[in-house]
């Protein structure tokens, strides 16, 4: 037994403290007593758990204590080791920090300081540059001339072609969904999504009163069959979908498939919402159904998840002409514009090119976070992309979603179960998580490291946790 495991195992005793608070304080004694120096490293988690008869769970969150107070740092596959200068205020807890809260799918923050100066410049070019008082006034319906254009030149990697006319500049694509659903389906009309799709969907339809029809999937997306089957029976008024990493399972629709569905789309004349919030992420692109089905599809994609959440702006690709009058006044009635502050932004990041590049370093990050989740998670139940910063993750035989994310929770990592992702069919025991916001690579290394030791433990013993 490590010799510090023997000093917390009597300080363990008696307590009439939970298991891990007892641990942490435990840890702060020997600190204050000087036992332990800075820079010492602590027995390893498994370690402390086999040598006090505690669950492995319970160890974690006693170190995550210890962490949120200042005492110790955690470095994923290292260890963890006392701070050189502990801190000695009250204690905090970690959910309170939101130290590894993983349920907001947020793109994460590069550490890159010429970056974020060049994006501070960006914003300080914006303010000189623009009369303040016309900012502060209404901006034409799906904004101006040159808000469009720069929308343009930010789609043209995957819609090359693109003209300016047809694009439209949006509060956020949740904003852009509600105006699309809005003109192509009405209340009590079916809308044909994903079996297991972006819960956004699933509230603007609960609020608009449109019927989900989840459609049937594989490995490659929407099957062909059970679409053509939807558009007989249900006579939908429009398919929705998320091809590119979609939200959960990070699945890419191939070509082959995209082409397929476009097929029956204009054989039944069903407008498609394609909604591509991931799709300037991954460096392998596909096309777009909207290079293949034109007429019919409204394109979406935005800002939010490609340089930061708060950047609330999207572009939305009509069909043609007519579909922009049409939806420009749905957008009079809903959200009147895009705030022109943010829209300016976004054009001056997209004309001088900072906005590229902070996709480029978002992508790098991401890359660095996945080489983590491959340390510690198991390929065979992880889906993923590298280029992503969320996950879906399929639990171990005997898990139940619920019991995992309650647990997680417990030790201060939040994930969300398939519950709020799945339209029809059988609730799969897995849970989401994303890589990114706040979140440090530290912070999300041990994370990681934690789902991966509880996915290590039988569900039975969780009964058992101190």
């Amino acid at each position: 037994m490590p010799d510090s495991a023997r000093r917390w195992q009597q300080r363990l005793i008696g307590t009439g403290q939970p298991a891990y608070l007892a641990l942490a304080e435990a840890i702060a004694d020997d600190i204050r007593n000087g036992v332990l120096q800075a820079r010492d490293r602590l027995p390893p988690l498994r370690a402390v758990a086999t040598a006090l008869h505690l669950n492995y769970t319970t160890v974690a969150r006693g170190y995550a204590e210890a962490q949120a107070r200042g005492l110790i740092d955690s470095h994923p596959g290292r260890g963890s080791f006392v701070r050189a200068q502990a801190a000695s205020g009250p204690a905090r807890s970690v959910r309170s920090l939101g130290l590894v809260e993983m349920t907001m799918n947020l793109p994460p923050e590069p550490d890159d300081p010429v970056l974020m100066a060049r994006m501070r410049r960006g914003h300080e070019q914006v303010m000189a540059r623009h009369d303040l008082t016309v900012l502060l006034r209404y901006q034409p319906f799906g904004g101006d001339a040159q808000a469009r254009e720069a929308g343009a030149r930010w789609l043209a990697p995957l819609l090359p072609e693109v003209a300016a006319e047809r694009v439209l500049v949006c509060p956020g694509i949740q904003s852009a969904l509600v105006a699309v659903f809005s003109l192509l389906v009405r209340p009590g009309e079916v809308l044909c999504c994903e079996a297991i799709t972006y819960p956004g969907v699933k509230a603007i339809a609960t609020q608009l009163g449109v019927k989900l029809q989840g459609l049937a999937m594989d490995a490659d997306g929407i099957r062909p069959d059970a679409f053509e089957t939807a558009c007989r029976v249900h006579r939908p008024k429009a398919l929705y979908l998320n091809p590119t990493l979609q939200n959960p399972t990070t699945l890419t629709v191939p070509l082959t498939r995209r082409s397929e569905l476009a097929r029956i789309a204009l054989q039944y004349g069903i407008p498609v919402i394609e909604d591509d919030a991931y799709g300037l992420l991954p460096s392998d692109k596909v096309a777009p159904i909207a290079t293949l089905a034109p007429s019919l599809t409204y394109y979406l994609t935005g800002m939010a998840k490609h340089v930061g959440a708060g950047l609330r702006m999207a572009y939305l690709v009509a069909p043609d002409t007519s579909a922009v009058q049409r939806l420009s006044a749905v957008f009079r009635a809903t959200t009147i514009m895009a705030p022109p502050m943010t829209v300016a932004l976004a054009t001056q990041w997209i004309d001088d090119g900072t906005a590229h590049a902070m996709l480029r370093a978002l992508r790098a990050e991401s890359r660095r976070r996945q080489a983590l989740v491959r340390q510690w998670l198991p390929a065979a139940q992880v889906r993923t992309h590298a280029d992503a910063f969320h996950l879906w993750l399929e639990l171990p035989p005997g898990w139940n979603r619920h019991l995992f994310a309650m647990q997680l929770r417990s030790i201060g990592v939040g994930v969300v179960a398939s519950d709020a992702f799945v339209v029809s069919g059988v609730l799969p025991e897995a849970v989401r998580f994303c890589l990114g916001g706040p979140m440090s690579t530290q912070d999300c290394g041990h994370a990681l490291e934690a789902m991966a030791a509880l996915m290590l433990q039988s569900p039975d013993s969780i009964a058992g946790v101190h």
